[in-house]
């Protein structure tokens, strides 16, 4: 078995947690990766996993073999990417994560252009809403939805992100359209477990609790009722634009509409020097600058 796809496997495992979501992500069975992993911790006669009926956590030995793994994966990825940057072809994998709902609507038709423009490349893409640690965890790229991009990463904004207000042309028959935030309350809303709205009023920022017929903590889902005709929904441009042009969804209090951040692709700065990273960070600034 190849080492360092022992320790692509292993360090896939401590990431994820556990077998199953490790085997998802590197399209193997899960019992090849647990199989491959006791080889390992065989091989270097050492435990590097306490394992218990609902998750995995690395021993201490395993957290340090773990570090130690990232930083070897992590040259050796550079190595040849450093080797396509002198041919002018990319080549290598290219680590990346984008909120959930982002990268299944926007990022998704980007990514796979792009990976057809550049068939020897090879992208590992998780999809995931918690903030991730980029650097610790081996990311190249994350995609974020911020105002204020993270300190000592190289910020390539691709697109700006506001709040959009906006409800089905059945809805606003049978309901008519709010003038005002204030207008709220006598209407049908659907919102996050937050139940709370933004809203920009002469210049300044106001926070408006809602009483929602629909809670969710999923836009789509939320999109969708919409789009049914169930109320009003509040949510971040990308998810709604498409059924705007459509005209399924129509917006309203757009005077009111506060800006939410930009989407950034945020890489390292040590990163710079890829032309990987910087070749799909050109691709996205220009594919957002088309639609």
């Amino acid at each position: 078995m190849n080492q360092l796809e022992q320790m692509r496997i292993y360090a896939a495992v401590v990431k994820s947690g556990n077998f199953t979501a490790a085997a998802v992500q590197l399209g193997i069975s899960k019992q090849l990766v647990s199989k491959r992993v006791m080889e390992l911790e065989e091989r270097l006669g050492a435990r590097l996993l306490h394992r218990t009926t609902r998750k995995l956590s690395p021993t201490e030995l395993g957290r340090v073999f773990f570090a130690r793994c990232l930083s070897i994966l992590q040259a050796v990825n550079e190595a040849e990417q450093e080797i396509s940057s002198s041919t002018g072809e990319l080549r290598g994998l290219l680590r990346v994560s984008a909120p959930v709902s982002f990268a299944s609507l926007v990022l998704a038709p980007a990514l796979n252009q792009f990976m057809q423009l550049h068939p020897r490349l090879e992208v590992m893409l998780d999809v995931d809403n918690r903030m991730v640690d980029v650097i610790g965890e081996g990311y190249d790229m994350v995609i974020r939805i911020t105002k204020q991009p993270d300190e000592g990463f190289v910020a390539r904004k691709l697109t700006d992100s506001s709040l959009v207000y906006c409800c089905s042309p059945d809805y606003l028959a049978r309901y008519g359209s709010p003038q005002s935030p204030a207008q709220l309350g006598q209407h049908r809303c659907l919102a996050s477990k937050a139940a709370e709205w933004l809203f920009k009023d002469a210049g300044e920022l106001l926070k408006l609790q809602v009483h929602p017929v629909l809670r969710s903590n999923h836009g789509e889902v939320m999109c969708e009722a919409a789009i049914a005709g169930l109320g009003i929904v509040g949510l971040p441009g990308f998810y709604v634009e498409q059924a705007i042009r459509r005209g399924e969804l129509v917006q309203v209090l757009q005077d009111y509409t506060p800006d939410i951040g930009a989407v950034y692709a945020l890489y390292p700065q040590h990163r710079q020097a890829s032309l990987m990273v910087r070749s799909f960070a050109d691709f996205l600034q220009e594919w957002f600058k088309t639609e």
